[in-house]
């Protein structure tokens, strides 16, 4: 019997020390050079050799300033400003990797789905089929305020919109040009035939879009489809759209019972229950003995900003932070920003979170799990965490940039290869191949994208 194969994406930012806050500092650090090609162009050609999906790009459109109700925090420690635009820096990539995929976050809350559907398939045909998208719907109050809204749209209506959105991309991704409508024909003088360019006539509650799409089918259509719901209603969302989830849990148990849930959910929207794959966030770190590695471990976390971390988690969970004893526990709200985050430490089952514990394990990787030993350790517990957790794959965040994804693809991947149960080339041309085997350049025949609703109408 075959083993399970892992599949690993990069986790990274546009930003100086966007996961780990305040190690831009830190002397091994290079984040300070994410505003030079040479910064990305590195990081991708060491990801291809390490043979990842994907280099996967959070982003975020405004400031944290939850924190003290101002900016000052974030500015003063780099919490994820400056945020340059994940996008940009793709093509640059693609032209020194031929493999190597891309998923840039672009929030549902204020692209526009015609724009947003013409930038992802020019990036796609740059990258001949290697491009994903990061499907978000924005918390940050500072966000919802510059794109010229009164507060942020409330979580249920943030769904809402970004279901809507998905269903005006599919129709001008699946539907608009037919498979064969370019034609070259030079005789003729035919480009296209504009018989096989259709109009969408999108008209819905968020949006009226009419179409045609303004670009002809790349080599994978629609991108592949990241999604990271953690409340009820994102993780139906997921269910429903998503072609890869990305979560962050703390343990292997709570692990497994998000999968499970995901797969139950995506089996009740008509689906396969692994048509889903489930990236949970770790950040490794990695030593020649396990106590050089928690001796690291600890030089790493006292490296991180308390004030900028706690700037961090405010805007992470709409908490305003700087209001709190930081002996005391954190509490179990609802909250309309990322509930996951805050989940995190008021939903652990093993014990309870104060402020300060909080911060500072959240200053590292955002407060995903860390995994950290020996490179046979590391590998131990990812393969312990896919066999038993029922994880797809991990998205492997950072401490210091790119040291870590160097480290992790020179010691941890080969130790990996070696079992059996990571790739050694890679198998498809596009990144959906790549993800879900050679010939699946397209979206499943299941996917909402080639369905018609119990309406009769295509979304």
């Amino acid at each position: 019997m075959s083993k399970k194969q892992i599949h690993l994406n990069g986790f990274i930012q546009n930003s100086p020390s966007p996961h780990s806050t305040g190690l831009w500092k830190h002397e091994k650090d290079q984040g300070t050079g994410h505003n030079r090609l040479e910064y990305w162009i590195d990081t991708a050609m060491t990801l291809e050799r390490g043979r990842f999906d994907a280099l996967f790009i959070a982003d975020v459109l405004g400031t944290y300033s939850v924190y003290g109700n101002n900016h000052d925090a974030a500015a003063k420690h780099a919490v994820q400003l400056p945020a340059h635009d994940p996008t940009l820096v793709i093509p640059a990539m693609a032209a020194v990797t031929k493999h190597l995929g891309f998923a840039p976050t672009i929030s549902t809350t204020y692209a526009q789905p015609y724009s947003l559907a013409r930038q992802l398939s020019t990036l796609d045909h740059l990258t001949e089929g290697r491009v994903a998208w990061n499907v978000v719907t924005s918390y940050l109050e500072s966000e919802a305020v510059n794109m010229g809204l009164e507060q942020r749209l409330p979580k249920e209506m943030r769904y809402n919109r970004a279901d809507e959105f998905l269903q005006v991309v599919y129709k001008l991704w699946e539907d608009s040009w037919a498979e064969d409508a370019v034609q070259y024909d030079r005789e003729n003088d035919t480009f296209a035939d504009p018989d096989k360019v259709h109009m969408i006539n999108h008209r819905g509650e968020f949006f009226n879009v009419p179409g045609p799409h303004l670009v002809e089918p790349s080599p994978q259509r629609t991108p592949v489809l990241f999604q990271a719901g953690a409340s009820p209603k994102g993780r139906d969302f997921a269910a429903k759209h998503a072609e890869a989830v990305f979560t962050k849990n703390h343990s292997l148990e709570a692990l497994a019972a998000y999968v499970k849930d995901i797969r139950e959910r995506t089996v009740a929207q008509g689906r396969n229950a692994d048509d889903v794959k489930v990236f949970p966030m770790i950040l490794p770190i990695i030593g020649e003995t396990e106590a050089e590695a928690y001796e690291k471990y600890e030089a790493l976390q006292n490296s991180v900003s308390y004030e900028g971390t706690a700037s961090l988690l405010s805007g992470h969970t709409g908490i305003d932070f700087s209001q709190y004893d930081p002996d005391q526990y954190i509490e179990d709200i609802e909250t309309e920003a990322v509930q996951g985050n805050l989940d995190m430490y008021t939903k652990d089952p093993n014990r309870k979170w104060t402020l300060r514990e909080a911060i500072k394990n959240h200053g590292l990787g955002n407060g995903t799990v860390k995994f950290i030993g020996t490179p046979v350790q590391i590998a131990d517990r990812i393969e312990e965490w896919a066999t038993e957790g029922d994880a797809d794959g991990f998205n492997i965040a950072q401490t210091y940039s790119p040291g870590t994804f160097e480290e992790f693809v020179d010691l941890v991947v080969p130790e990996l290869q070696a079992r059996g149960i990571y790739r050694t080339e890679y198998e498809g041309e596009t990144l959906r191949e790549n993800m879900f085997g050679k010939g699946r350049k397209h979206l499943a025949d299941n996917h909402p994208a080639k369905r018609p609703n119990l309406a009769g109408q295509w979304y």
